[in-house]
């Protein structure tokens, strides 16, 4: 007897509504409609106002704070278990408490196992996110995760720029691994920035290990936040000689002044992906959306095909 697999469904978190609209565009359907009905003391309580039952879902948002934006992913994902959903599939473009991944003082949590627990526990059946904080919290989960990566995306923006003499840097030594492998696909040399903290946001001093005079400078990172290490590795590069500096960072967060650093600095560009919607516009950032990417490894996973090919890096 065939078994009819029924078409799957997407829906959004309110925080994602304008890339889960790409996303589902690029997918070749439309966005499930979904009701967001709000107490009083801000309680909230999303109900899907069509069926689910026996299909796969897509339920697309990212976990950046508040709280509210990992709420709302958690009682969606309880939502379509309840409403008898085939399988649960919660797409995070921004994988929130992600730099919490481990234990690196005494008496802290483990803020990413405790984000991986509540979305099993709600019933996710399979995670789909894009460049995780730290490579590790894949581990943090039980079920399938498709651990996506920006550069399908960058690396075509980088070779469009047409630019000579490039050279790939990391913010920190963190990111060194990030940076080699940018690096060996555009056949370039690498610099690390060397940086030490007072305490989070806060740098109290940097160096660069590497030469960056002559060269066209590309920085890359998984988020920018303050852009306090952005901004000072850019300003620094430039005085040691650099031609230009850029930044690719797949995780716009720019919280604080972070519009403003990056307006005064002497980066040419910052390009971002649209994990995250900007608060406001800036003539120096530039998004390169990520719609395409999800759009596809949601119809590779749909139809059990290999999402392989879609590793760069």
């Amino acid at each position: 007897m065939e078994i009819t697999v029924l078409e799957p469904k997407v829906f959004a978190c309110s925080q994602s509504l304008e890339l889960a609209e790409k996303i589902a565009k690029e997918y070749g359907t439309q966005l499930g409609k979904i009701n967001l009905s709000k107490f009083s003391d801000g309680e909230f309580q999303p109900a899907y106002e069509e069926s689910v039952r026996g299909r796969r879902v897509f339920l697309i948002g990212s976990t950046f704070p508040n709280a509210d934006n990992l709420m709302e992913l958690l009682l969606m994902i309880d939502a379509a278990k309840r409403a008898s959903a085939r399988h649960i599939t919660a797409v995070i473009p921004y994988f929130g408490w992600a730099r919490q991944d481990r234990k690196d003082q005494p008496r802290v949590s483990i803020g990413a196992k405790l984000v991986a627990n509540l979305l099993q526990t709600a019933g996710a059946t399979r995670i789909m996110t894009i460049d995780l904080h730290a490579d590790q919290i894949q581990g943090f989960f039980e079920k399938p995760v498709d651990h996506l990566f920006a550069s399908t995306v960058f690396l075509p923006y980088i070779h469009s720029l047409n630019l000579d003499n490039i050279t790939i840097a990391s913010p920190d030594m963190g990111g060194s691994k990030r940076a080699y492998a940018y690096s060996k696909f555009l056949n370039c040399e690498v610099v690390i920035c060397y940086k030490q903290r007072k305490k989070a946001n806060v740098i109290s001093e940097m160096e660069l290990i590497g030469n960056v005079e002559g060269k066209n400078v590309i920085l890359v990172d998984d988020m920018v936040d303050t852009a306090g290490t952005l901004t000072r590795a850019a300003d620094l590069m430039m005085e040691r000689g650099a031609l230009s500096v850029r930044a690719i960072t797949t995780h716009p967060i720019l919280s604080g002044d972070a519009y403003e650093k990056i307006e005064n600095s002497k980066l040419l560009e910052l390009i971002v992906t649209d994990t995250i919607p900007l608060k406001k516009q800036s003539s120096k950032i530039k998004v390169v959306s990520c719609a395409p990417l999800f759009a596809d490894v949601m119809h590779k996973v749909q139809e059990n095909q290999s999402i392989s090919g879609q590793f760069i890096m």
